[in-house]
């Protein structure tokens, strides 16, 4: 069953939704507008409920459908990211330091497009819940909308949402069981020596020597103190110190990312760090403090959804466009919070040649909008027929 003809018949009005998105992003928490936007439109299809308000400016819609059953969940974010587009477009961000750099906007428009059809047909039972949600990018606001009892409060059974993904052919669906995308967590360390002349080292204590003893240290955790059949990956990305070629600083600081798909793994990696900053600290005699920000965990599917909803992408794309057992992903994301509340499933679909995610130059393509839609609508009748 390829895209559903009801949404293709109305694609150049979703193409239009997407371009208003894309020209008016908005940050974090901060979507007011996009929810405006969102709720005018769930309004013109005659939604059944609407809920304003939920992680700052989230909007839960309920659709009901025709006789007893329980309630689909649908995930889509809103917020852009704070960096400059270049694309020159005609719909190109209309606001400095702002832009959907990773196709939020299409997220919105696809869940908008399933909206539109569910409400019109409602060849389904029960109800399905659409959660359209703020501050994927920073903020977590799916842990958030979780926090405030979103899935108590609309009786949500299960949940699934999808990524686009340029450089994946168009229109196929990629997915797996289990984990699928990694924790992420950050850490920085703050060394405080004693500054002095570059020439008369031995009245100081250096604090850039311990910071490079730090960092190779760092790099052994991965190579030495972890059982590779487990990905995970630590990486140093900042090392700040000094400010001339004949000064020793007074401190420093290292930063970097951490990014495991087991909690035991997770737990090892803190515990080395602390032990890395606290004894190269009294090697080298001076202080050093490790901040350890735990972020997003990791997104594991639940084994049962994912193999339902790879049939059912496989109805709207065809069989060898899936592919149910694609591995995990080093990227995280914060519908992670969700699928720790709720069965449900992660997929990512192919948005075809084009920028990469996060880039100035991005644009979601907006042919795969009704397939996104049809794959939505699609879950809910399947799931839960008349």
């Amino acid at each position: 069953m390829p895209v559903v003809n009801r949404i293709a018949d109305f694609a150049d009005e979703m193409k239009g939704w997407r371009r208003h998105l894309h020209a008016n992003p908005e940050l974090e928490f901060n979507c007011h507008e996009t929810a405006a936007f969102v709720v005018q439109r769930l309004k013109e299809f005659g939604v059944d409920e609407i809920h304003e308000g939920i992680a700052t400016s989230g909007v839960v819609a309920i659709i009901t459908g025709q006789g007893d059953g329980p309630t689909m969940g649908l995930r889509a974010d809103m917020d852009a990211l704070p960096m400059d587009e270049i694309t020159g477009l005609d719909h190109a961000s209309t606001v400095d330091g702002k832009m959907h750099a990773c196709g939020h906007d299409g997220h919105t428009t696809m869940l908008l497009g399933a909206a539109k059809y569910l409400a019109e047909t409602r060849k389904f039972s029960g109800r399905v819940a659409l959660f359209f949600q703020p501050a994927e990018e920073d903020g977590g606001g799916a842990g958030v909308m979780v926090e405030e009892g979103a899935m108590e409060r609309f009786d949500v059974k299960d949940i699934y949402a999808i990524h686009n993904v340029p450089g994946l052919p168009l229109g196929e669906f990629h997915t797996t069981p289990g984990p699928i995308m990694a924790a992420v967590d950050s850490f920085t360390i703050k060394l405080q020596g004693k500054g002095g002349h570059g020439a008369y080292p031995q009245d100081t204590v250096d604090p850039v020597v311990a910071a490079v003893a730090m960092v190779n240290a760092i790099q052994t955790i991965v190579s030495r103190n972890h059982d590779t059949r487990n990905e995970c990956v630590v990486s140093v990305t900042q090392i700040h110190a000094g400010s001339a070629d004949n000064v020793i600083p007074d401190g420093g600081f290292i930063n970097g990312t951490i990014r495991t798909f087991d909690k035991d793994v997770q737990a090892m990696i803190h515990q080395r760090l602390k032990e890395i900053t606290t004894g190269t600290a009294a090697a080298y005699g001076l202080t050093a403090d490790l901040d350890i920000d735990i972020g997003y965990p990791a997104t594991i599917n639940h084994e049962t959804q994912t193999a339902f909803a790879a049939d059912v992408a496989r109805d709207i794309a065809g069989d060898v466009a899936v592919n149910a057992d694609q591995g995990m992903e080093m990227g995280a994301e914060d519908f992670s919070y969700m699928l720790e509340a709720r069965p449900g499933a992660y997929l990512f679909l192919g948005a075809g040649e084009g920028a990469g995610l996060h880039h100035p130059a991005f644009d979601f393509n907006d042919d795969i909008s009704p397939i996104g839609a049809s794959f939505f609508a699609r879950l809910v009748e399947t799931a839960q027929p008349l």
